[in-house]
């Protein structure tokens, strides 16, 4: 599927590059079609030279209402209110908007532009959006089509997977896929230590444990096995990996995991208040 029209973009931060550079990448729409602003000069004249895109300083958000009927919200959520009270007088029922700001609900948004009746998308993807690999949550909000869900689909399947889940469950992804990148890095920072700590160098250690694990997730992704069953598949009775295996179950592994997503997701429930 290909995008119709312009793509505009309040915010060109980091995460905005990345769905720039993915929707490029995918060929769902030209450089020519989407526009950029951004309040920091360096920051548009380095996505206008990288990527050939029309750049625009943030005072300038008109020429995006104006000309593009679908526009992503990549803002800071503690600007989002004065960005959306600004716009309101531009915003019609002609665009949607796709909200990528964290903890910003579509009713937040529908509220602060009351009597726009524009169509209101929420999504979260994750930071591996900067490798093209991120998984993102769609949520319909107020007045969302099936061909808007659609065009958003398109878009942020771009930059990896995405998955379409009700607004009441965005702060469990919040927890679990959202804050889940970090957990992965401190994991992969302990198994380097280890490896260190029993005598290997650091470059060594940390190729193996690379390698080990983005091979463990291809095969996880693959398998038709569960993670249960392929990790049977490495236990031998008495084995070295039974010894390790003890060693994390006394820890309570399972439950440290557990517990980390549920205070994240906590934690997002209150600052969604």
């Amino acid at each position: 599927m290909s995008l119709n029209g312009k793509l505009g973009f309040i915010g060109g931060g980091r995460m905005g590059e990345a769905l720039i550079q993915g929707i490029l990448k995918s060929g769902i729409i030209t450089a020519g079609n989407i526009l950029v602003t951004d309040p920091v000069a360096e920051r548009r004249a380095y996505l206008k030279d990288s990527y050939g895109v029309n750049t625009f300083d943030s005072s300038e958000n008109i020429n995006i209402w104006s000309s593009c009927a679908t526009v992503i919200l990549a803002v800071k959520p503690q600007i989002m209110k004065d960005v959306l009270q600004a716009a309101k007088n531009n915003i019609n029922n002609s665009h949607l908007l796709i909200s990528i700001a964290a903890g910003i609900q579509s009713s937040f948004i529908d509220t602060n532009l009351s009597g726009c009746d524009c169509r209101i998308i929420r999504v979260m993807p994750n930071t591996p959006a900067f490798v093209l690999e991120a998984v993102s949550a769609l949520s319909a909000g107020p007045r969302a089509s099936q061909e808007d869900m659609d065009t958003a689909v398109t878009i942020f399947d771009s930059i990896g997977k995405s998955i379409i889940l009700d607004e009441k469950y965005f702060d469990a992804v919040t927890g679990l896929s959202g804050s889940g990148p970090a957990y992965v890095f401190s994991f992969i920072e302990a198994l380097i230590d280890a490896g260190m700590k029993v005598g290997l160098d650091k470059s060594d250690a940390e190729l193996l444990v690379m390698q080990t694990i983005l091979g463990s997730v291809k095969l996880a992704m693959s398998s038709k096995e569960s993670p249960a069953q392929l990790r049977a598949m490495v236990t031998s009775p008495g084995g070295t990996t039974v010894a390790g295996l003890q060693k994390l179950d006394a820890a309570g592994f399972s439950g440290i995991i557990m517990d980390a997503v549920k205070a994240a997701t906590e934690r997002s429930k209150e600052l969604g208040k």
